[in-house]
């Protein structure tokens, strides 16, 4: 090997060296970081001239990343689900506070038995019609929060929609910088990391799948198969909607004109917040209001009065509870939307609206045909024990409910409230497995592909030979070519 051979390769030695540094300090710099994978400087011998950088790599698991997408859109959604139920939870179902629908069927049941037991009593009455305004007010405060809870969830949809087309416009920037780089040999790998990183923030709103082509550019989808990206960003839709009443039906998200939420979604996702949102909104909160409205109806026809004349041609009217200001009685084992929010107090039998308590225990309400206490005595019970048998006795219910069809109305408030515990804890169980899977895949792509700071220390001293051994190659062979100069003169 001649001395200028050797002096380029030692040259090119030191150079390369420098650039394996440059590589080795960014891995360096961003140890600890989650979202860094970490990057390799390969280096190619070139005959007569020594070595170079051919190029910088860092480490990919395409399997491992792939699971933490998938548990990263299940954990996004799930949380979302925990979140609502929680709020429906806390708010609806807490018998140790009272304050259930559960909780406040018990104490008018037990405020009518008590007027049953003193049905003289002007006060005792009054009792049992402010127990019912309670339940009343109750099933109210339930529809309005369930309805609340909806709204949110749709707003929140809404929020989730705009976060994703801004993630789509910044993976197409940083996607269309590595298909440039990929074409031009340049190191494209922060830029790999940064669109990595946009891929797992959009999996938290969507589940993804993803496809590299040939030049280096990459291909979204959901996780049913709906382009989310492809060269360009398709356009996510959505249409908020501003209130919410028990019926109201939530619309769909759109990708590209294509539904991905809803009963219309052919490609429906499954996973991701926006799933768990869409969830709630159009499936348990739905449900829940159909139990609360159920729990309605049967204390309206538990109450309700009927013809008392000789030969009966009345029909049944509302009594104690009414809805809507409406005298008919819905008809059973069917839901009627919302009924839980306008069920109220007849007026006549409210003393807080200038009625008469005592109609609770004599009937009328709807007039003479409906008087059940003609002589009008004091210690008249009939009426009174009907009403318990009705409130304790089986009614049939709507089976959409997700309850039994057949039930007393004690027992289906109970099932509702037991319902909604349930529901809360599968979803809590459901999210502590997901966020479970979540950090387990994330720490087995960590430890494939992150950045090992002792590893790298390693490096850096071989490095540092290297640099030493190339800087003493070209000291030695400029003391030879000085020798052979003073020699030559």
């Amino acid at each position: 090997m001649s001395l200028s051979t050797s002096l380029n390769t030692a040259i090119s030695s030191l150079a390369t060296t420098a650039e394996q540094t440059s590589v080795l300090s960014r891995n360096v710099a961003r140890a600890g970081d989650t979202t860094a994978s970490r990057k390799s400087a390969e280096v190619v011998t070139i005959p007569g001239y020594g070595v170079r950088l051919a190029s910088v790599t860092r480490v990919v698991n395409t399997a491992l990343f792939n699971n933490v997408l998938v548990s990263t859109s299940s954990a996004a959604g799930q949380d979302a689900i925990v979140s609502s139920i929680e709020k429906l939870q806390q708010s609806l179902s807490d018998t140790e506070l009272d304050a259930s629908p559960a909780a406040m069927l018990q104490k008018l049941s037990d405020a009518i038995q008590q007027f049953s037991a003193a049905p003289d009593s002007l006060a005792t009455a009054q009792s049992a019609v402010a127990a019912a305004r309670d339940m009343a007010r109750t099933l109210n405060e339930a529809t309005t929060l369930v309805q609340n809870v909806r709204a949110e969830a749709d707003a929140d949809i809404a929020g989730s929609v705009n976060t994703l087309n801004t993630l789509l416009s910044r993976f197409e920037s940083v996607n269309a910088e590595i298909v440039k780089g990929t074409r031009s040999g340049a190191d494209i790998t922060d830029y790999e990391d940064q669109r990595d990183q946009i891929i797992m923030q959009i999996s938290e709103e969507v589940g993804v799948k993803t496809i590299t082509r040939s030049d280096n550019s990459m291909a979204i989808y959901t996780d049913s198969g709906v382009t989310l990206f492809d060269t360009t960003p398709r356009t996510i839709t959505f249409q908020p909607t501003g209130t919410y009443v028990a019926g109201t039906a939530g619309n769909a998200v759109y990708a590209d004109g294509v539904p991905i939420t809803g009963p219309s979604a052919t490609m429906g996702i499954s996973s991701g917040r926006i799933a768990g949102l869409a969830k709630v909104r159009d499936d348990i909160a739905v449900t829940y209001q159909s139990q609360l409205d159920e729990i309605a109806r049967g204390l309206i026809t538990a109450f309700s009065e009927s013809d008392q004349s000789a030969v009966p041609s009345l029909a049944d009217a509302t009594g104690l509870f009414t809805w809507s200001g409406s005298p008919a009685v819905p008809a059973g084992g069917t839901i009627v939307a919302g009924l839980a929010g306008s069920i109220s107090i007849n007026a006549l039998v409210d003393p807080d609206q200038g009625g008469d308590a005592t109609l609770l225990r004599d009937g009328g309400i709807n007039g003479a045909a409906y008087l059940y206490n003609a002589d009008g005595a004091a210690a008249f019970t009939d009426r009174i024990n009907e009403q318990l048998d009705k409130l304790g006795g089986t009614q049939a219910f709507d089976a959409t409910t997700k309850l039994s069809s057949s039930a007393t109305l004690l027992d289906l408030a109970s099932a509702s409230a037991g319902w909604l515990s349930e529901t809360r804890t599968a979803a809590n169980e459901e999210a502590e497995y997901r966020y479970t899977l979540l950090d387990r895949s994330s720490e087995a792509l960590n430890k494939v592909t992150g950045i090992n700071l002792d590893e790298e220390m390693t490096l850096m001293l071989e490095l540092e030979r290297t640099y030493q051994a190339s800087s003493k190659l070209i000291s030695t062979i400029n003391q030879m070519l000085d020798t052979l100069l003073a020699a030559a003169g």
